[in-house]
């Protein structure tokens, strides 16, 4: 017996010569596809400029049903909006809330100038 032959069954390789079997396990990866759903709420409940915030969640559960369903393409198209949407909600929100404050800002400060207009008017 040659000296490797030895030290390969001396590890417990098999003795036979036949030909050996092999089984091939094909594990699907899952493809993961965000739904924006807890995003599409927030902007549903905060930021909801022209109920674009409602739009995108609406997407959002179509993503969530159609991944259920295994259509991961239409689960990716329906995320997909549902993300354009949830940005738009959240860029016209943040801008309608700025806008918002600066408005109050400038309503308070013209109704305390007319109101120093009126006392030292009145005051005469």
């Amino acid at each position: 017996m040659v000296n490797e032959e030895h030290e390969v069954a001396m590890l417990g390789a098999p003795q036979t010569s036949g030909a050996m079997t092999s089984t091939v396990i094909n594990i699907r990866s899952e493809t993961v596809v965000p739904d924006h759903v807890v995003w599409s709420l927030f902007n549903t409940l905060f930021f909801n400029p022209c109920c674009l915030g409602f739009a995108a969640f609406a997407y959002s559960v179509k993503s969530r049903d159609r991944k259920m369903v295994g259509d991961v393409i239409g689960a990716q198209s329906y995320a997909s909006t549902a993300k354009c949407l949830n940005i738009w909600a959240l860029v016209l929100g943040i801008f309608v809330t700025i806008g918002s404050i600066y408005l109050l800002i400038l309503s308070v400060n013209t109704y305390q100038r007319m109101l120093e207009i009126v006392q030292h008017h009145g005051g005469n």
